[in-house]
């Protein structure tokens, strides 16, 4: 394929934004060569500023789950701009999608809509410190909740000790408030919470981690965190941001039977909008401002596009019984054919998939954690990568993304990409 118009518009975009992006990943640093520029999308599909077009496999990250340009979300969009974009106002459409959400979801009965996941996710902690009176948080390796300072934590030296930054601009003193604990290893949490009783207001985590590439939890690993955080009156909260009103209509909470504290929201609750969320039990969010002490507030949060757009997903998902079995069967069907592939072509791999979340490992071991994901070849992975972008086939251009499914993908789309996986499989090995 050709690149010219999306190479030209990169070394434009380098001129004024840094890196040429406003996200870091879209760089494509971690896969070399220079990022492809998307002009429109329809569906399952993609096109550049070249022309070119590919099966969709980020679809925005997430949100896209019905696919590019939904129509009833798109409908939606139109007629609320024609009323005005923003109002810095209470409107009617806020209460409507609240009341949806927490009708779909299990174990809250409020909800307080801001502008990103990121924003959601900082606003959690804040409450859940708030409400417990306790200063430090358990976060995990490999899990990613957004660039607030408390997130960007590296390890220390030991299971018990505090975390550094990873990013200059993090304050070692925000640092010590954040203790960095293994995914998967409700051994490691607990020693954790033990060598700190009293002290720790909530752990945060990704049900699903979607950022390592997607990784399931182990059997008990979500039932024994809920164990272990009522025991010591820690409020767990599930950052959804990607698996909320993915998973199932309620998340992963109603996928897995376990009930959080806080829930954070954002990609498919917005309709492709930016719009973030979290949610908790009524005591939990009467903690916040105007009625309680812990504030928070946005300009544009509930902003009336995309209140309009999210409402518009949230009840294609809520009248659809047949949806999320569509697309854990559309998962699967990709995951037998390019495990098949793989496997006849001997290439060294790991799949993981949970519902309409899927990656590909290529490491020979299980990837259940942020250590065993950073042992893939990386090199394979770049093979991979652009070897399927040739092919048509856009995928997240890190080997710690998950994929996502939507349901725009036809069959013929999946045998298209398993068929793009066998091309570059042989030339993976010419």
């Amino acid at each position: 394929m050709v690149y010219t118009r999306s190479s030209a518009l990169f070394a434009e975009a380098e001129q004024v934004i840094p890196g040429g992006v406003n996200s870091p990943v879209r760089a494509f640093k971690a896969v070399g060569g220079t990022p492809i520029f998307v002009k429109e999308a329809q569906g399952a599909y993609l096109i550049d500023e070249d022309g070119n077009r590919f099966i969709d496999y980020i679809n925005s990250w997430g949100p896209m789950i019905l696919g590019h340009a939904h129509q009833p979300v798109v409908d939606a969009v139109i007629e609320k701009t024609k009323l005005g974009t923003s109002f810095g106002t209470p409107t009617a459409i806020e209460t409507e999608i609240a009341a949806l959400a927490v009708a779909m979801v299990p174990n809250i009965d409020k909800i307080r809509f801001v502008n990103s996941g990121t924003e959601a996710c900082m606003s959690a902690v804040r409450l859940a410190r708030g409400y417990t009176k306790k200063e430090k948080i358990i976060k995990f390796a490999g899990c990613y909740h957004g660039h607030s300072d408390s997130f960007l934590i590296q390890a220390g030296s030991g299971a018990v000790t505090f975390g550094t930054p990873n990013s200059p601009g993090v304050t070692k003193g925000t640092a010590q408030d954040t203790l960095l604990a293994k995914y998967n290893d409700i051994a490691n949490v607990t020693e954790i919470v033990e060598a700190n009783k009293g002290q720790i207001a909530c752990i945060i985590l990704e049900p699903v981690a979607g950022n390592m590439g997607c990784i399931p939890p182990s059997a008990s690993f979500l039932q024994d965190l809920r164990a272990l955080c009522s025991a010591h009156n820690i409020l767990l909260i599930f950052d959804e941001v990607m698996t909320g009103f993915r998973l199932a209509k309620g998340g992963a909470q109603e996928r897995f039977g376990v009930q959080a504290d806080i829930v954070c929201f954002g990609k498919v609750i917005g309709g492709g909008l930016p719009v973030g969320a979290f949610a908790a039990r009524k005591e939990i969010m009467d903690y916040l401002a105007p009625i309680g002490p812990v504030y928070q507030a946005g300009t544009l949060s509930g902003n009336p596009l995309a209140m309009a757009a999210g409402l518009a997903m949230l009840n294609e998902l809520n009248s659809d019984a047949e949806l999320f079995n569509r697309l854990d069967e559309k998962t699967e069907y990709l995951h037998k054919g390019i495990a098949k592939v793989l496997t006849d072509h001997k290439i060294v791999h790991t799949i993981n998939r949970t519902g309409s979340m899927i990656s590909v490992h290529f490491s020979d071991i299980p990837v259940v954690d942020f250590e065993t994901a950073a042992l893939g070849n990386n090199n394979i992975f770049k093979a991979f990568f652009h070897g399927m972008l040739e092919q048509g086939v856009y995928i997240a251009p890190s080997a710690f993304e998950t994929w996502f499914i939507s349901d725009a993908l036809s069959y013929a789309d999946l045998d298209a990409t398993i068929n793009a996986v066998n091309s570059v499989a042989k030339s993976l090995y010419a």
